[in-house]
């Protein structure tokens, strides 16, 4: 079986680990309305249509 040579430092082992812990930015759209930048497959919080209807009243 095979056996390290050398121990691995605390710093090396908890940036391997720490690579899995990195967040990603959200996944952005535009909204074909009004322009504005939004979620995909959510409605506008900026006009408040969703697949071409009005989904939510936003004054």
């Amino acid at each position: 079986m095979a056996v390290p040579k050398k121990k691995t430092s605390k710093a090396k082992s908890r940036s391997r680990r720490a690579s899995n812990w990195r967040l990603s930015t959200s996944a952005r759209s535009i909204c074909p309305r009004c322009g504005k930048a939004k979620r995909p497959h959510v409605v506008c919080p900026a006009c408040g249509w969703y697949k071409g209807r009005i989904a939510l009243d936003v004054e």
